[in-house]
């Protein structure tokens, strides 16, 4: 018999807690990109953030991803919210805040891009699977895509980078969280070693590097590396994200809270905040932030709109809208759609 590790309940409340915790810093490392560099705890808060957050949720992505979904189901579930909140985006960018852009959708628009990418992750997870090695052949991938000047286009670069946390969360067993917690000591080591590798590779070269390293979507160039340098600081990135992944699991709490609904609502939360943050950055009042009082204020608004985004109106209507039945492409037995 298999023993849940995470809850005596049928919920599994470590990962809701997990994913609670990521969601928040999803809206705080947003939120405190325009002043990120006005103050020095602002500096390491946004790299503490996007070392691990996005490879977190994407691993854990790849964690409820076993089951294999059916394309129609993969499109009401990613699709249909990736076009509305497309329009919403593009609405709001050129009728309130009367920003340049275009109707396309073939470059997600803010957060947008982990729609388009979990839809393909998925599709190609079925397939990829059955080839030796994939999991290297994933991360040789994310670092070859560094090469090239895709842009935003269909957010490959982003799709490839990310895919070996997903694929690592695929593979993830529930029983292997037992060992994680054992050896938590362990991982939070190697995550000091691999971060204390990149200072002293910065300090001994005096390259400058910045959080875009975590991105996945800028090439090396873009990031003022040569190719050389690029895959050096690359790899090294997927090392401190991994290692870190796990580090964070030893402080999260495995039974249910009153921030674990967070975690069970997290597409709203993540689909909204971005309007929110759009609005406040053409109000140039992100990018005045720089005081202790000012930060704490900016801290505190963003964990008040976290809760905000998981009440009961925004979760309906991306549930609403995710749920828009669309017809099947596959058929019974019978001839009779499904």
């Amino acid at each position: 018999m298999k023993v849940n590790l995470m809850s005596t309940k049928s919920r599994n409340y470590f990962l809701d807690n997990y994913k609670a915790l990521l969601i928040l810093l999803v809206v705080i490392g947003h939120f405190i990109e325009p002043c990120y560099t006005n103050n020095l705890f602002l500096t390491i808060l946004k790299w503490v953030i996007f070392s691990f957050h996005m490879p977190a949720f994407i691993f854990i992505s790849g964690y409820f991803s076993k089951k294999d979904m059916r394309l129609e189901k993969l499109i009401q579930k990613l699709v249909i919210p990736y076009f509305v909140f497309e329009l919403l985006y593009y609405f709001l960018y050129v009728f309130v805040i009367h920003k340049d852009t275009g109707l396309y959708f073939n470059r997600p628009k803010f957060s947008l891009w982990y729609l388009m990418s979990l839809f393909f992750w998925r599709i190609i997870t079925p397939y990829f699977k059955k080839i030796p090695g994939n999991l290297a052949i994933a991360i040789l991938l994310g670092l070859l895509v560094g090469f090239t000047q895709l842009g935003n286009f269909f957010s490959i670069p982003r799709t490839l980078f990310f895919y070996p946390f997903f694929l690592a969360g695929y593979y993830f067993q529930e029983d292997w969280f037992r060992s994680v917690w054992a050896h938590w000591k362990g991982f939070t080591a190697g995550l000091g070693v691999l971060a204390g590798l990149l200072g002293s590779w910065v300090l001994v070269t005096g390259q400058k590097l910045s959080p875009l390293i975590f991105y996945g979507r800028y090439s090396y160039e873009d990031t003022g590396l040569s190719n050389s340098q690029g895959l050096f600081i690359r790899l090294l990135c997927y090392g401190i994200s991994f290692l870190a992944i796990f580090a964070v699991c030893s402080i999260i709490p495995r039974g249910q809270h009153f921030y674990s609904i967070l975690g069970v609502r997290t597409m709203s939360i993540y689909l909204f905040h971005g309007l929110v943050y759009s609005l406040l950055k053409d109000g140039h009042i992100l990018e005045q932030v720089d005081t202790p009082l000012e930060t704490c204020l900016l801290l505190g608004f963003c964990t008040l709109l976290t809760f905000a985004l998981a009440a009961k109106l925004p979760y309906r209507f991306v549930t609403w809208i995710s749920s828009i039945t669309i017809p099947s492409v596959h058929k019974r037995p019978n001839g009779q759609n499904d």
